[in-house]
């Protein structure tokens, strides 16, 4: 439970960043999703209202718990998430050629957004036990990528949800690299990846759907598929480029609500953000996003202990990686793998899992002191 004493150190610039961005993720669903004249549109923008205030209460009820009894037991909660994207795969939820949602009737939820909270876990326990200051060698290396990575790797692949098991992978490599690792053995993988990666290559894009193979195709020429997802492309640029300086102003724009651009509520609501409010709301938007990176990186460091540490860290890095592949997308600068913008996009299970996630570096922050152990 809380220490009464641990709410004074509670970190309340955090959660009201927090808030606003899922604020203007809500505006921005509403304005991108808005019915036109005589025409019917679900009320997208009431779901997420919803999403947001289960979120937020998700986000309080973690905070009574210390973080290291999550660290404690991330083993029992991996082993629970590689079931959950099992079952995924045998009774799962079919839509939109993928099958990523379990139905529990009252409710659908992806189980591949939760599973990156508890991969984050494993790996802050796994890393926290090693030798104080010591580098990774090639079986500690090894156990990772084969005990925490390959597994879910595959079966999310399977779904198929190729954004999410690039998370995963940066994730891990990211955390690989900060712990650091020997440096013969950082040579010897670049030089096998290097003559590797044509055969890699080859078998990774047998692997891939038609409509994955498309999204890379229209990455490096959108005139190949100008009708699909070169098409998504081209609209997002332009919904971007019109906004100008200042934008065209709330409830203006018009890629949104005409339906020029698909998926404006999910995927490309950047695009609809930078429509109108332009290039100064979108230097705002971005300093709200880089002081949640920037606080997540200060509570890892200023964390009592390693786990506290790497659980901030891994957190962190999984949110970087969504702002920076989503933002990208939508410039044209990454292919569109179908990553959201955390706590715009529309969502309940991505934007829940955020508030959980977030709520994780919270936990590590209000607890950095020694004295209230």
């Amino acid at each position: 439970m809380i220490d009464r004493r641990v709410i004074k150190d509670f970190d309340w610039a955090f959660l009201i960043v927090v808030l606003i961005l899922s604020l203007i993720g809500l505006m921005t669903i509403y304005s991108a999703t808005r019915p036109l004249p005589d025409a019917e549109q679900p009320p997208f923008y009431l779901r997420q209202f919803n999403w947001i205030m289960l979120s937020l209460v998700c986000f309080t009820l973690m905070l009574l718990f210390d973080y290291r009894w999550f660290v404690r037991f991330a083993h029992i909660f991996y082993i629970f998430g590689i079931i959950l994207l099992i079952l995924v795969l045998i009774i799962g939820k079919r839509g939109m050629g993928a099958q990523r949602w379990l139905d529990l009737g009252v409710l659908s939820f992806q189980p591949s957004e939760f599973f990156k909270i508890c991969f984050v876990a494993a790996l802050a326990r796994y890393l926290s036990g090693l030798e104080p200051g010591a580098k990774l060698r090639l079986h500690q290396l090894a156990r990772m990528v084969a005990g925490f990575f390959v597994l879910p790797a595959i079966l999310i692949l399977k779904q198929p949800d190729l954004g999410t098991m690039l998370v995963l992978l940066f994730i891990l490599a990211a955390m690989v690299l900060t712990v650091g690792i020997e440096r013969k053995i950082l040579i010897a993988t670049i030089i096998i990846g290097l003559i590797a990666a044509p055969f890699a290559g080859k078998f990774f894009w047998a692997g891939l759907k038609d409509y994955q193979k498309n999204r890379i195709i229209a990455f490096i020429d959108p005139q190949a598929d100008p009708q699909g997802i070169g098409y998504h492309i081209k609209q997002s640029k332009v919904s971007i480029g019109s906004g100008g300086f200042l934008g065209k102003g709330y409830m203006r724009g018009t890629q949104g609500p005409y339906r020029f651009l698909p998926e404006n509520h999910t995927d490309f609501i950047f695009s609809i953000f930078a429509e109108e409010w332009g290039f100064m709301g979108s230097v705002g938007l971005f300093t709200f996003y880089l002081f949640l990176i920037w606080r997540g990186f200060d509570t890892a460091r200023k964390s009592r202990d390693k786990e506290g540490s790497f659980l901030a860290l891994g957190v962190t890095y999984m949110f970087s990686f969504y702002f920076l592949i989503n933002v990208g997308m939508t410039l044209g600068l990454v292919p569109v793998v179908g990553i959201p913008l955390p706590l715009m996009s529309y969502g309940g299970t991505a934007l829940l899992s955020n508030f959980l996630a977030l709520s994780i570096i919270e936990n590590v922050r209000i607890r950095r002191y020694a004295s209230y152990y």
